[in-house]
């Protein structure tokens, strides 16, 4: 009888769950589970970046997934689980009390934004980023040496600074602030201490400035002289953080009965969602891990040894173990990827909604679900030229290179000629400009790209924009076969936990999927690429000057 486990990930909209046969990595069975709360626009304000998410969306979403996916195997499968991994969106934070229960779980708190999670893509912190960007510039320690040299509004300190500023109720309440991948190995373990929660390094590393060479987080002394509402808060945070390959402890008894699984199951350290999709992808030193969906997380792996001291400019953070333990993970990424396309199917779909009235809500759903693929297939039959519509992808500020999340996007070139087909052309252009911008700061600052490994949605179902980011990029892109990477490799993880594999590094062995889809770029174009490319960085460089 194999050994078997569960990969969960904790995405944007949606929450997956995997089985998976740690004997030969084949998925037994997987379940997902969309956010109610936020598919129905509650908590979020996109014209303000506002962007929550209730942890009662979480708490059901990981018992319906688990439940909905252990429905499908044996008894014999179900009695055979050792362990289960996770990983979720980030930044991700909540406030928590020193029971480590997130206040919005309250009834005081229930319908309060600030006692809820901040999803990765709010940007409410703006001016509180720029106020720890400036206040790193005076510090006699460099606390972003390893952050790329800029802080973000999507990460830990900025979020929870705007938190306390912003809400004297969730800040007389507010004992810790968690991210997400911490909060559900502690909440599966039956925790009830925050000062007992195992911290990831993945996401202390790129998201809260955590290094060993600070002694863990930053001071006390830079922290309450950023502003007096921090002081005392790092004594309530953590010191020690860990590697996913390590047990955050084994599942209470509560949550083993609730879920349906044995008492003895592992729950292994979390981390964040792109940096077990890089491993689930089975990610390989030097080649660049694209984990594709609404926005881009993209990964390297570099041998710690070769990497040496150093420090790479503009990037989302470098930090030791972060992917794969005894390797430094390298992060950047774009803030709208598949946003972009999404922003732009309900920019067309809005007459559908508000005129279709006739019409039944299942034929709504079919004509507004069947517009990217028909965008898609008529701007592939589109001629490239040097002179169609240019766009930048910044509809969701920048995140890598040198990360400004107060950027717009911008669509020029339009005339009576350009139709919906040509504009979204130029969209998903510039989404293919953005990746090869990243893909330049990495070999600009000294570490090569030896190939593209993609994952994600984006990936599975868009040979159009596959297509054309090989022939921008002029590299070949290979695409991973599983579905579902991340939960693929939340459950490589989980096998490490339990034991099954001395590493992670085994467990990619054993249990990766392969690639299933290789694209070729087409030599002919790259000329007309680069030439549009030039143009895309001259028209984001005249945005940036007047931001």
């Amino acid at each position: 009888m194999s050994d078997y486990v569960i990969g969960i990930d904790f995405g944007t909209s949606s929450v997956r769950a995997v089985v998976v046969d740690t004997a030969n990595g084949k998925e037994q069975a997987s379940s997902e589970f969309e956010y109610p709360r936020f598919k129905a626009g509650k908590y979020v304000d996109a014209a303000k970046n506002q962007f929550r998410q209730h942890p009662l969306d979480y708490l059901e979403g990981l018992e319906a997934t688990v439940k909905g996916a252990l429905q499908q195997v044996s008894a014999d499968v179900r009695n055979a689980i050792k362990a289960i991994s996770i990983d979720t969106t980030g930044s991700t934070p909540v406030a928590v009390d020193q029971a480590g229960v997130p206040l919005a779980l309250k009834p005081q708190f229930a319908e309060n934004l600030n006692a809820m999670f901040v999803l990765w893509k709010d940007h409410t912190a703006a001016q509180e980023a720029e106020e720890i960007n400036a206040h790193v510039t005076k510090s006699d320690v460099d606390y972003l040496k390893y952050s790329g040299g800029i802080y973000s509004s999507e990460w830990f300190w900025s979020k929870l600074l705007h938190i306390l500023r912003v809400d004297d109720a969730v800040r007389a309440e507010c004992h810790s602030w968690v991210e997400h991948c911490d909060w559900m190995p502690f909440l599966l373990t039956g925790g009830t201490d925050v000062a007992q929660m195992k911290r990831s390094v993945c996401a202390a590393g790129h998201k809260a400035m955590w290094a060993a060479e600070f002694g863990g987080l930053p001071s006390e002394s830079f922290l309450s002289t950023l502003d007096p509402l921090l002081s005392g808060f790092r004594d309530r945070l953590y010191q020690e953080t860990y590697t996913s390959d390590q047990s955050a402890g084994v599942i209470s008894t509560e949550w083993a009965q609730k879920l349906g699984l044995p008492k003895t199951v592992q729950v292994g350290v979390g981390a964040l969602d792109a940096h077990m999709g890089a491993v689930g992808g089975q990610i390989e030193p030097y080649f660049l891990s694209k984990v594709m969906g609404t926005s881009t997380c993209d990964m390297l792996a570099v041998p710690a040894a070769e990497l040496g001291d150093k420090l790479i400019k503009g990037i989302c953070g470098q930090v030791n173990g972060s992917i794969i333990p005894g390797m430094i993970g390298l992060e950047a990424g774009q803030s709208a990827f598949g946003d972009v396309y999404a922003w732009f199917k309900e920019l067309i779909a809005w007459p559908i909604a508000e005129l279709g009235g006739g019409l039944s809500e299942a034929t709504k759903q079919e004509l507004t679900d069947g517009i990217l693929r028909r965008l898609n297939e008529a701007a592939d039959q589109i001629p490239l030229t040097t002179d169609l519509e240019l766009a930048v992808d910044w509809l969701n500020g920048r995140r890598t290179p040198d990360t400004n999340l107060q950027l717009k996007g911008v669509l020029m070139g339009l005339s009576l000629g350009s139709n919906a087909p040509r504009v979204y052309r130029a969209l998903a252009e510039a989404t293919c400009f953005g990746a090869k911008a990243i893909v330049d700061r990495f070999v600009s600052e000294g570490i090569p790209v030896k190939g593209i490994v993609t994952v994600g949605g984006v990936a599975r179902k868009s040979p159009f924009i596959l297509q054309m980011l090989a022939d921008i990029l002029q590299m070949p892109i290979r695409v991973h076969r599983a579905d579902q990477t991340c939960a693929h490799g939340a459950s490589m993880f989980a096998a490490t936990v339990a034991g099954v594999y001395p590493d992670v590094l085994e467990a990619m062995q054993h249990m990766g999927n392969g690639f299933d889809k290789n694209y070729e770029p087409n030599p002919s174009r790259g000329a007309i690429y680069a030439e549009r490319y030039q143009n895309y960085l001259r028209l984001g460089e005249a945005i940036s000057a007047d931001a």
